[in-house]
C-alpha cells in the first residue's frame, strides 16, 4: 500500500489496486473559521498551512471517498464542490448520508462490516471523539479497517481518544497498520478530542508488531501537540522505528 499525508487529517491511500481520499478537507489556507477556545491558544483562522499537492493530484484517478465525520476539518465546503458528485462515499450512517445527499452526491453508501470494493474487505469500527461534555458536543465518529489478500491489514482510528472500543478493535483486527490522529486537540477545560502521545503509545503497546502512523498534526488552530514534540517522545520511549510521523506531503509504501 501507498500511504500519503496530505493535510489534518485529509489523506491519501492507495490500496488493492485502488485509490481511496480521506476525510477531505481542501479549502486554501485561513479560509475556514478558527475553532473557539482552543487550548492551544492559537486564535488563527484554518486551515493552518496549505495543501501540499494540487486538487487535480488528489483527484486524478480517485476511486472512492471515507468521511469518518462531518466535522469541517474532515469535510469541508471545498471538499463539497470540488469532488465529483458520482464519485463513491462511504459515511459512517443513515443522518451523515442524508446530509452528505444534500450537497448533491449521488453514491453515498453507509459503511458496514459486509462492504466490498474488488476484493477489499472494510470493516467499521468504533470510534469516540472526546469524553463527558465534549463527547456530546462533538457528535459520532467511526473508523474503518481494510482488507485485502495482497496487502497488510489497514486500521484508521479517525478522530478519537483511547478507550476501550479502540482497544477492542486492535485486538479484533491486529492490524499491521494503524494510522492515528494524533494532534490531541483541545479546547479550554474540554481534555481531549483525539489521541495525545501517550494515548499513541498505549496503541503501540497494544499492537506492539503494528507500524504507527500518525496524522491530523498542525493542520488546525485547536491541535496541541506538535510534530517535533511527538518525535521527541518517541525518541525517548525508543519506539521512533514503529511510529511514523509524517510532514504533509510525505508518503510510505508499507
Amino acid at each position: 500500500m501507498k500511504l500519503q499525508q496530505i493535510r489534518n487529517a485529509t489523506m491519501v491511500v492507495n490500496y488493492g489496486g485502488k485509490k481511496f481520499l480521506i476525510d477531505p478537507m481542501l479549502s486554501d489556507k485561513g479560509t475556514l473559521p478558527a475553532f473557539p477556545h482552543p487550548a492551544s491558544g492559537d486564535e488563527r483562522d484554518n486551515p493552518l498551512v496549505e495543501l501540499p499537492v494540487s486538487i487535480d493530484e488528489l483527484l486524478e484517478d480517485l476511486d472512492a471517498v471515507f468521511l469518518s465525520h462531518l466535522h469541517y476539518d474532515h469535510y469541508d465546503d471545498a471538499a463539497k464542490k470540488i469532488l465529483p458528485k458520482r464519485i463513491k462515499i462511504y459515511v459512517q450512517d443513515a443522518a451523515d448520508k442524508k446530509e452528505v445527499e444534500s450537497a448533491g452526491f449521488t453514491n453515498v453508501d453507509v459503511l458496514t462490516d459486509g462492504t466490498e470494493i474488488d476484493g477489499i474487505q472494510l470493516f467499521q469500527t468504533q470510534a469516540q471523539h472526546g469524553f463527558g461534555e465534549t463527547l456530546k458536543l462533538a457528535g459520532n465518529v467511526h473508523g474503518f479497517v481494510m482488507k485485502h489478500i495482497e496487502e497488510k491489514t489497514l486500521y484508521f482510528i479517525t478522530d478519537s481518544v483511547w478507550y476501550e472500543g479502540v482497544q477492542q478493535e486492535l485486538e479484533r483486527h491486529t492490524p499491521d497498520i494503524v494510522v492515528v490522529n494524533g494532534g490531541d486537540n483541545q479546547f479550554v477545560g474540554g481534555g481531549p478530542l483525539i489521541m495525545g502521545k501517550l494515548d499513541i503509545k498505549k496503541v503501540h503497546e497494544t499492537v506492539p508488531e503494528a507500524t504507527l502512523v500518525v496524522s491530523h498534526m498542525e493542520g488546525v488552530n485547536h491541535n496541541t501537540l506538535s510534530r517535533r514534540e511527538l518525535k521527541q517522545f518517541l525518541a525517548d520511549e525508543n519506539i521512533s522505528e514503529k511510529v511514523l510521523v509524517p510532514d504533509d506531503g510525505q508518503f510510505y509504501e508499507l
